[in-house]
């Protein structure tokens, strides 16, 4: 069964985006290709229980177990050797990835306390799209009286867009919340 999301794209965003930038070629229009959700923790060098307990977390989030990132080089400011666990990320595609931007856009980020649309200047030249969450207690899935510490996390989605526009155009057909720029705030 496809997504309420996916179900969009395909009826409504791929004929407006043809449109929009005079398509010939459905297979010119761009998609979302992944999402990547990583929550990095500079502090676990100290205490390993954190970072299962972040790893559990974001399994929860997403649906998906997560894989534990390791530093890819010595940082001795920050008391980092090569090799040790300092994060964890989970890449989503295909039916969950929709079904995951499906819930961030219509229940996660109304969550956010003071929410005004998200900054459409957060891309990254390419047509992907980059967002930061201050704590993970937004989603629903997370029970707040289990969590030790309040993690932040960076979400990215990775498009097949040539360069920004396209990118912007994309999101914003599929019902993502982005700011007008220079709009009122």
């Amino acid at each position: 069964m496809k997504s309420r999301l996916q179900e969009k794209y395909r009826k409504d965003t791929v004929p407006a985006l043809m449109k929009h930038f005079g398509w010939e070629n459905m297979m010119a229009v761009p998609k979302i290709s992944k999402i990547t959700v990583n929550i990095g923790l500079g502090e676990a060098s100290q205490n390993a229980k954190l970072l299962d307990t972040a790893a559990v977390e974001l399994g929860q989030i997403t649906g998906q177990k997560a894989m534990i990132t390791k530093a890819k080089k010595s940082i001795a400011n920050f008391k980092i050797r090569k090799g040790m666990p300092i994060g964890c990320a989970v890449t989503l595609r295909g039916d969950k990835m929709y079904e995951f931007l499906d819930r961030l856009c219509n229940v996660v980020l109304p969550r956010v306390r003071d929410f005004r649309g998200l900054p459409s200047n957060a891309f990254d030249g390419r047509g992907n799209y980059t967002l930061g969450l201050k704590d993970q207690l937004v989603f629903p899935e997370i029970d707040y009286t289990r969590v030790d510490k309040i993690k932040g996390m960076n979400i990215t989605l990775t498009t097949t867009a040539r360069n920004d526009e396209e990118g912007r155009e994309l999101l914003k057909s599929l019902g993502f919340p982005l700011r007008v720029p220079g709009g009122a705030q």
